[in-house]
């Protein structure tokens, strides 16, 4: 386990590059979702005020 830890000695730009990775990638995610909401919402009061009229 530990050979694969340190990556035959590239641990050092290794493990940082796959945090790196997996926090965009988190990201990405996070504010795609947060973007379809506000999108969702903007629909339905669009459609209520169709409505309303």
């Amino acid at each position: 386990m530990s050979d694969f830890l340190s990556m035959g000695g590239y641990a050092s730009s290794v493990w940082p590059s796959v945090v790196l990775t997996v926090g965009i990638i988190v990201w990405n995610v996070l504010a795609a979702r947060r973007s379809f909401s506000e999108a969702h919402a903007e629909a339905r009061r669009r459609v209520a005020m169709e409505q309303a009229s």
